[in-house]
């Protein structure tokens, strides 16, 4: 009877191959799936007994499914539009977290939003990913859901720095005048003002300006515009912004604008305009006096309109306020032995002693892929590989379940044999 036991085995090991290549063919359409294939080993009983030149005298008892090897090469990249879906363009795998508060690995990544805003997986598991306060990305805190819904807003921040790039033409007359591109900054309401520098030239190399803001902005301010900043501009025979020397001292700043009329925190102060004597953002030459560049900082609050994904897993929301800011970055994660996964399902992963602790960090970092935005890795199923790994299950199943025929019409004639 023992003779069954070694084609019993093939069949076995020909239905897990079998079941093996049925599940991949099956999978074949989902997203993030990695093609399965088993590995198999020998199976040899050894016995004291040697032959005349001293050689063990082995025989074969077998076949055994020995592992379970996935293929965790990248899949095609197939574009969708939708904002929440995400594709891992190279190694490491999306961490999301299980209703038990677990974490767990996939890389399938045609997530979706649920009512509270967060970004998920089909089956309800949260994406986790590095926070973000006023557009400003923390990778050093703990890993947080990923907020996108509708109702995110972002609370006004007021401006608190401004800058421009300008030019003042040399060869403008004595005690002229030219007057800046307004200059729009931030309170802490979200209300914009605009400032208007005004440039006045007192003599060779040597400029006086004054920022003002509309005084209706302003309590007590009047009528017109009420100077909120002012100083002196040297330049050297070079048209570089100077020192100078007393009592033409170059003074930058600061910009405090009075009580606002509106309710904000006042007084407003705000560096700049024209960056640091060190590093100006003015200069005097012979071209025509303007103004090429402003900046400031700041913003007005709003409510979230739409998201996309960059490269490096920043999501960026487009608020109703006209600002881009970041909600957050999404955490990839990589393994020492990516074999070592466990599959749980649902095209998770979760590490086990074998592949080692997730080393979580950011997309695009320390060999780990980066992210593309609207898109979903498909399966890397091959079904010509796998209908090849079909025939060759089909013909071993066969082959051994002919073997166990054989030796069961052999048992029968020994049988016979006997009586």
């Amino acid at each position: 009877m023992g003779s069954f036991a070694t084609p019993l085995s093939g069949l076995l090991a020909a239905q897990d191959q079998l079941q093996s290549v049925s599940n991949n063919l099956a999978n074949i359409n989902t997203d993030g799936y990695k093609d399965q294939n088993l590995t198999f080993a020998d199976l040899f009983s050894r016995t004291s007994a040697t032959n005349g030149s001293g050689d063990p005298l082995q025989t074969g008892y077998g076949v055994t499914t020995s592992s379970t090897v996935s293929n965790f090469s990248e899949g095609n990249l197939n574009p969708t539009s939708v904002s929440s879906n995400m594709a891992i363009a190279g190694n490491g795998f999306f961490v999301t977290q299980s209703a038990s508060g677990s974490p767990d690995y996939t890389r399938a990544g045609d997530f979706t939003t649920n009512k509270a805003g967060q970004i998920t997986t089909p089956s309800g598991e949260v994406l986790l990913g590095y926070p973000a306060v006023n557009g400003v990305i923390n990778t050093s805190g703990a890993l947080q859901p990923m907020q996108v819904g509708s109702g995110v807003t972002i609370p006004a921040v007021a401006s608190s720095a401004v800058g421009m790039t300008a030019n003042l033409d040399s060869g403008t007359a004595l005690n002229g005048t030219t007057t800046s591109a307004p200059l729009p900054i931030f309170d802490s309401l979200g209300n914009t003002h605009t400032l208007s520098v005004t440039y006045t030239k007192t003599a060779a190399n040597t400029w006086t300006y004054a920022v003002t803001v509309p005084s209706a902005d302003v309590t007590a301010g009047g009528t017109g515009a009420t100077t909120v900043g002012q100083g002196t501009l040297v330049f050297d025979n070079s048209g570089v912004l100077t020192p100078g020397t007393a009592p033409n001292l170059t003074v930058i700043g600061p910009i405090s604008i009075p009580t606002l009329t509106d309710g904000a925190t006042s007084p407003l102060t705000l560096t700049g305009p024209f960056g640091t004597v060190a590093s100006p953002t003015i200069t005097q030459t012979a071209l025509a006096s303007g103004t090429s560049a402003t900046t400031t900082n700041g913003f007005a609050s709003g409510t979230l309109q739409t998201f996309s994904v960059q490269a490096d897993g920043t999501i960026e929301g487009s608020f109703s306020s006209g600002n881009t800011l970041a909600l957050g970055q999404v955490a990839v994660a990589s393994f020492g032995n990516v074999q070592g996964l466990a599959s749980i399902g649902n095209n998770n992963y979760v590490s086990t002693a074998a592949s080692g602790s997730a080393v979580v960090g950011v997309a695009g970092t320390n060999g780990r892929g980066t992210i593309e935005g609207g898109y979903v890795e498909q399966s890397n199923v091959n079904i010509a590989t796998e209908f090849a790994k079909l025939i060759v299950a089909q013909q071993a199943y066969s082959s051994n379940a002919k073997a166990i025929t054989t030796f069961n019409q052999v048992s029968q004639a020994t049988l016979a044999m006997i009586q």
